[in-house]
């Protein structure tokens, strides 16, 4: 980078021309012909030493911004760099004890473990933003592929190719950045060895008294050890979930209902229509933060209403996610398998293993048909199998003809009409047990589908003027408060999908389980809401519901605030306890 202009020539210093007079460039008298190649330094002094001071100053903007950056967004403010960082004297004073010869190579490694440590805190910056939580260097990885894929679906392959570029010029760009500070700061002992010693050494002086009186500013102290304690934090992080495999496959090995028959399970439900809908997004915040609640708890209670005119009644309860703005996957394995799955690594070892999943319990039976709609499955799904699914429409097999509504394929009404077109309202020898995913609250959450009569449903063509009259998702994001505006509406529509489809379609041997995978990201709910998210049990039977006496849920969709939080890997051994036997040895 020109920025870094080389000032290390032979019989040059920082500040000016060589002492003894002579051509910097190696010239001799004038006269001889030299002056024809006398460089610009030469021509202009002060420019030059002006020059090699600024990008000197740049060269130590960079190594403290490197070392002092938080790893999260929300900490971004001016306060936060008013920090002195231990790292950078320590790295300094190695400098200056290491030979000449071994300056330059240390330089670059630093320089390159800078770059590095920025990557991880922009990652971190990016996961909090989106997960809640910070970039895992194990398992993460995928996610970035999926998150092209996300680009891709909701703002088009220009935009996610450019997006991607532009990552990887930043992947690029910031170690060449940071190596070219530290090798440019490098050469300033190099010729300024005895003024760094001593700037050093009052720094030093000036750290341990900051740390001693506790200095702080912007709630952190100004004597920073922020990157030492970040890397030794995420090197734990490392080998923690390097460990992880050991630890799952000890947990996967004990499964309460692996030897119990099939003939003794779920035989509280037998005969009845079983549907297990996962609701993308719908989070605790939906239920109760007072800037989303409102319009999301009115669609609850209108609909815990409606069921009740129907027949129906309903108990709800809260559920804690293993994963946090997205992941679904995650979610649907952990809620079905009875495992606590929050990374990709675990999602790869159960869905390869013979963990008897919840859906497939029913299977086992025999007594029940087995169906998954899954209209946010675009390819082939594999994992169909190891669900215990005998049959699975994804997006392509539900006949649908109408606009994808930003990242979702389908519309969660379509899905439910074309399920019962498909599934339910043909005769079958067996009741069915279903899993459906409603994909329709998927962030971002504009255009927001709308609800039309079941009769008008039809291929989905109907759907082509509502989706031009739904929000534009450029225009949403720009503002907090319309993107929360547009999530709870997102989650009121899925809502009142599942109710009118079930008072509408559902018969006294229906029998919903719906809940929420994970919290929308923390651009709605904040940083400090929980992982927690609704679920709920709606029955035309009322003996179905008694079964749950014992859970202390809440009457009605909404789940009270006091209502009983499990962590959602619990509900499987629950929910087969009881409606069936209990373990078997």
């Amino acid at each position: 980078m020109s920025l870094f202009i080389r000032s290390d020539r032979p019989g040059t210093t920082d500040d000016g021309p060589p002492a003894d007079g002579s051509s910097a460039d190696g010239g001799g008298a004038p006269g001889d012909g030299a002056a024809a190649h006398t460089g610009w330094r030469d021509r202009r002094p002060a420019a030059a030493r002006a020059l090699r001071r600024v990008t000197t100053a740049l060269a130590a903007v960079v190594v403290l911004a490197a070392l002092v950056v938080p790893d999260r967004l929300s900490a971004m403010g001016p306060d936060h760099f008013v920090r002195l960082p231990v790292e950078g004297l320590l790295g300094t004073a190695l400098l200056i004890a290491l030979p000449r010869r071994a300056r330059r190579p240390a330089a670059v490694l630093i320089g390159l473990g800078l770059g590095v440590l920025v990557l991880l805190k922009c990652l971190d910056m990016g996961f909090y933003e989106v997960f809640a939580r910070r970039f895992d260097p194990v398992f993460d990885w995928s996610l970035l592929a999926d998150g092209e894929g996300y680009l891709t679906a909701t703002s088009g392959r220009a935009y996610a190719v450019a997006a991607t570029t532009g990552v990887v010029l930043l992947v690029l760009l910031v170690p060449a950045l940071t190596v070219l500070s530290t090798v440019r700061l490098s050469r300033l002992v190099d010729r300024h060895g005895r003024g760094a010693t001593r700037a050093t050494l009052a720094l030093g002086t000036v750290w341990v008294l900051c740390a001693a009186l506790g200095l702080e500013t912007a709630d952190a102290p100004v004597a920073s050890r922020e990157s030492s304690a970040f890397v030794q934090e995420r090197a734990g992080d490392v080998r923690a979930s390097l460990r992880d495999r050991e630890h799952f496959a000890e947990a996967a090995a004990h499964d309460a209902f692996a030897g119990t028959p099939g003939d003794r399970m779920l035989t509280a439900l037998r005969g009845k229509d079983v549907i297990f809908a996962f609701v993308e997004s719908y989070g605790r915040s939906a239920v109760e933060d007072p800037r989303i609640a409102p319009g999301v708890d009115a669609a609850l209670a209108d609909g815990t209403r409606t069921l009740r005119a129907a027949g129906f009644s309903s108990r709800s309860g809260w559920l804690t996610s293993p994963t946090y703005g997205g992941g679904s996957w995650l979610a649907h394995s952990t809620f079905l398998s009875g495992l606590w799955v929050p990374n990709q690594q675990r999602y790869r070892s159960v869905v390869t293993s013979d963990r008897l999943t919840l859906t497939d319990a029913f299977r086992r039976t025999g007594a029940w048909r087995t169906v998954g709609i899954m209209p946010g499955v675009t390819a082939s799904w594999p994992e169909g199998e190891f669900y215990g699914l005998d049959h699975v429409y994804d997006s392509r097999d539900l006949g649908y003809r109408g606009p994808k509504f930003s990242w979702a394929p389908v519309p969660d009404q379509y899905s439910l009409s074309a399920f019962q077109r498909l599934e339910h309202g043909r005769p079958h020898d067996k009741p069915l047990m279903t899993e459906i995913i409603l994909v329709s609250s998927h962030r971002p959450w504009a255009p927001v589908p709308e609800m039309i009569d079941w009769d008008r449903v039809g291929d989905g063509s109907v759907y082509d003027g509502i989706s031009k009259r739904g929000k534009n998702p450029d225009e949403v994001w720009k503002d907090r408060s319309s993107i929360r505006t547009e999530y709870g509406n997102s989650i009121r529509y899925s809502v009142n999908s599942l109710v009118q489809y079930v008072a509408k379609y559902g018969t006294k041997d229906t029998v919903l389980v719906f809940l929420g995978d994970h919290q929308p990201s923390p651009v709605v709910t904040g940083s400090d809401a929980t992982s927690d998210v609704p679920v709920a049990i709606v029955a035309h039977d009322q003996a179905v519901l008694d079964r749950t006496d014992g859970w202390g849920w809440s009457d009605g969709l909404q789940p009270a605030h006091d209502a009983p939080v499990w962590r959602m890997d619990t509900f499987r051994d629950r929910f087969l306890t009881a409606y069936g036997s209990r373990p078997a040895p």
